[in-house]
């Protein structure tokens, strides 16, 4: 179990999982591509952000992860105005 989340396959997993919602929200709840990236685009660059750390990447991957979900979650919150 240390190995599943030392190594970032936690991390892979529950991509998977948040991949397959999106799926599920834009076949079956109608969502538009861009409705679902915009409100879960922002976790899930934070979570690329955490496999980057969990991996050991030099920060600037990490930031730029994290920097990246920002502009999406600004914009989601703008757009449910």
């Amino acid at each position: 179990m240390h190995d599943l989340f030392a190594s970032g396959r936690a991390v892979d997993i529950v991509l998977l999982v948040i991949a397959i919602e999106a799926l599920w929200l834009i076949l079956r709840a109608r969502w538009t591509v861009a409705a679902t990236l915009l409100r879960l685009g922002p976790g899930a660059l934070m979570l690329v952000a955490l496999r980057f750390a969990l991996m050991g990447m030099a920060w600037p991957w990490i930031a730029a992860a994290l920097l990246a979900s920002f502009p999406l979650h600004l914009a989601d919150l703008r757009r449910d105005r």
